[in-house]
């Protein structure tokens, strides 16, 4: 695996789609819908400005570091899968015609949390990217096979209230049900809204705090070695250097209650793994991050995934304050008895225990009292 030439060749394999970003702005929807707005024209990729002008130099701070301070997002990769679609095979990049219809999709989806959703607002970007999946590393773009004994750990999936329990103990919930952290992985990659995050740098680190579940990371950049492995964190133990422009962090001592999917769920990887990424400034709105993950214990090989970190207009961090683990753990667990004791009850009966409660995603159970609340009701 080329490591550390992925930033470079996805550089480049977006530097040969900038001679054929004309065929992307000439693929009409045979219905006649509107065409996606010019930003949505071609792939995002094609327009940053080390693309364009492979001399084009990344800004500097004060000491003359490469500067990756700002508000950013990933907000434009929400429409780009994690693992590529079988079909695409090791197609990294969509046709002029697939990307034209997730251009539309995308638009359509920022238009209805603009100026239709009222409750649980979705945050979508304002570019398309032309990525067939977050996954670039092994070719197929899809995450290796778990090992066997990463297999064993996939039988006690880290679901949490994302499943139907049963909730012993607050230890079957997941650290972001409990509103502790999503893991760094997990924190990056997109979700429905939250996805924001905050870089600032001082001569010696690099802090980065996660709007969602309110993480920081300090990276140090100042050469210092990583602290003993007994010691052990959720986020890791960070150590940062300069290769050019590109930020390297490498992160180990980790603890294994940490997942790689979205929001931190999925099955949990190992105390083992060791995560490098890559921060590569690539337009004045556009950072290249760039993630391998190492776990010989939890997968059958290594995997890189790549996003991009982007500005958009207006967009602020606010306060977190996540309340839900303070009473929804609680509330839970007392179902769960209160349950329990009506199943015991039935049973003394002879009656058939009485139906547990089901996910809340999926739409509502036949007869069930709907309410429109975007309407007021």
């Amino acid at each position: 695996m080329a490591k550390a030439a992925l930033p470079a060749g996805a550089l480049a394999a977006a530097a040969l789609m900038v001679c054929s970003t004309a065929g992307f702005a000439q693929a009409p929807r045979a219905d006649g819908a509107a065409e996606p707005p010019q930003s949505r024209r071609v792939p995002a990729e094609t327009l940053a400005a080390k693309v364009r002008d492979p001399s084009w130099r990344a800004p500097r701070t004060s000491w003359g570091h490469p500067s990756f301070e700002g508000v950013w997002s990933t907000d434009d990769m929400r429409s780009v899968p994690l693992n590529r679609p079988e079909e695409l095979g090791d197609n990294a990049s969509l046709t002029p015609e697939q990307f034209a219809e997730r251009a539309r999709r995308d638009e359509g989806a920022l238009d209805r949390a603009v100026n239709t959703e009222t409750f649980l607002r979705n945050e979508w970007g304002v570019r398309t990217f032309g990525y067939s999946s977050l996954v670039i590393d092994p070719p197929n773009g899809r995450i290796p096979p778990m090992t066997e004994a990463g297999r064993a750990r996939a039988a006690n999936r880290d679901r949490g209230t994302f499943g139907p329990g049963p909730f012993d103990t607050f230890e079957d919930f997941t650290l972001y049900d409990r509103c502790i952290t999503r893991g760094v992985i997990g924190s990056k990659l997109p979700v429905i809204y939250g996805n924001g995050l905050r870089i600032v740098q001082t001569p010696d680190s690099v802090a980065i705090s996660y709007e969602m579940i309110h993480d920081t990371r300090i990276i140090p950049v100042d050469g210092r070695p990583h602290m003993s492995g007994d010691i052990r964190q959720y986020l890791g133990h960070p150590r940062g250097r300069r290769e050019g422009d590109t930020l390297v962090v490498e992160t180990v001592n980790f603890t294994d209650q940490t997942s790689i999917g979205p929001n931190g769920n999925g099955t949990r990887h190992s105390a083992q793994m060791k995560l490098t990424e890559r921060f590569t400034r690539i337009d004045p709105e556009m950072i290249e991050y760039v993630a391998t993950v190492d776990d010989p214990v939890a997968y059958t090989a290594p995997f890189t995934l790549r996003l991009m970190l982007t500005t958009q207009p207006g967009y602020q961090l606010y306060e977190y304050s996540c309340h839900e683990g303070n009473g929804a753990v609680k509330n839970s667990l007392s179902g769960e008895r209160a349950w329990e004791r009506e199943a015991a009850e039935a049973a003394a009966k002879g009656l058939p225990p009485p139906q547990r409660a089901g996910s809340v995603y999926g739409p509502p159970e036949e007869g069930a009292e709907v309410f429109n609340i975007n309407r007021g009701e």
